[in-house]
């Protein structure tokens, strides 16, 4: 489902289509109106990304700015395809936007820093933005880029550890990566370890489409994966049903990194309350539009994390969930 805020800018859009009008007449609009225009770069899609989406108009409306009223928002998504990052990046850039902000994925921030070093840059990421380049340091970013970092790929030692607790036979574990993913080679490599030292085997599994899950899965269970753990990314997110679907199918426990695969079938999550990640850039988009320059903005560091167990896909799969695990949950779903 597509956020409200969203859904009302494409039906304008889709009007102004119909009647004939250029495709931009909305910005002249707007700029007649004297609305500040922002560009939003998501990695996946509206409505793979719409819980987020929404998160940061709320936040954005607290600080005094709503979507049609007193700004406009113009979209961008690459539907999952990361090597179309740059060129929207660069489209967005091409428009007179205010703040660019970019949507959960290293990939995007980094295609938003190359795209322009002076329009204001927002992002929200699950890595170290000053290992990618992106600020100097998280105090004093520097230069025009600023955000949010909420933990998702440190966390996947741990996402393991929860892994061997809910199912403590397993000696093969299955992993989900994409490799497109900037972080993908570090997060596998953490998760060799993480294996290595709980005496488990790693069977990694590399997809790039939605498409390939279907036979992924075939391919875990010709490896006789007793369990799968996802890392993160806007590809997962995306099909976090049909992960689930899938993972029901064929009998296998899985851990996630955020609540929204819990809330939409997934056994077990664990990870950043990503869509407060989202509140606060709405809060930093405000802050620059009223003034804040983003080198005056540390990087926020997100530590809410989120334990959620999903007791019926639990039970739809026949495994039962230590007691000392639900007892730690923040939410269970039944």
């Amino acid at each position: 489902m597509i956020a409200p805020n969203v859904a009302r800018t494409m039906r304008r859009r889709d009007f102004i289509r119909l009647v004939g009008g250029p495709p931009a007449l909305w910005l002249f609009a707007a700029q007649a109106a004297g609305r500040p225009l922002i560009g939003f770069l998501g990695p996946s899609s509206s409505s793979a990304f719409s819980p987020y989406v929404g998160a940061f108009h709320q936040r954005l409306r607290e600080g005094g700015f709503i979507e049609g009223e007193t700004i406009e928002i113009e979209y961008r998504w690459a539907n999952d395809q990361l090597d179309r990052l740059p060129g929207l990046a660069a489209d967005l850039v091409s428009h007179p936007i205010q703040v660019l902000v970019t949507a959960g994925a290293t990939a995007a921030a980094l295609a938003a820093k190359g795209a322009t070093s002076t329009i204001p840059v927002v992002f929200s990421l699950g890595s170290d933005p000053v290992k990618f380049g992106l600020v100097s340091s998280m105090n004093r970013p520097g230069g025009n880029v600023t955000g949010v970092s909420f933990l998702s790929n440190s966390l996947v030692p741990k996402q393991l550890e929860l892994l061997e607790e809910l199912v403590p036979a397993a000696r093969v574990v299955g992993l989900l990566a994409n490799p497109a993913n900037p972080n993908a080679e570090s997060d596998i490599a953490e998760a060799r370890a993480a294996a290595t030292a709980l005496r488990r085997r790693l069977h990694v599994t590399e997809i790039h489409s939605e498409d390939e899950l279907d036979q992924t899965f075939e391919n875990l269970h010709a490896a006789h994966a007793d369990a799968l753990l996802v890392l993160p990314d806007p590809l997962f997110i995306r099909a976090r049903k049909h992960l689930a679907t899938l993972a029901v199918n064929w009998r296998l426990p899985a851990v996630y990194s955020n609540s929204l695969y819990a809330q939409d079938g997934g056994l077990l999550s664990y990870g950043a309350n990503v869509a407060d990640a989202h509140r606060q850039v709405g809060l930093y988009v405000a802050r620059i539009l009223k003034g804040t320059k983003p080198a005056d903005l540390p990087v926020f560091q997100s530590t809410k994390l989120e334990l959620v167990i999903n007791l019926k896909g639990a039970k739809e799969i026949n495994l039962d969930v230590p007691a000392a695990l639900i007892s730690r949950s923040d939410e269970v779903i039944e």
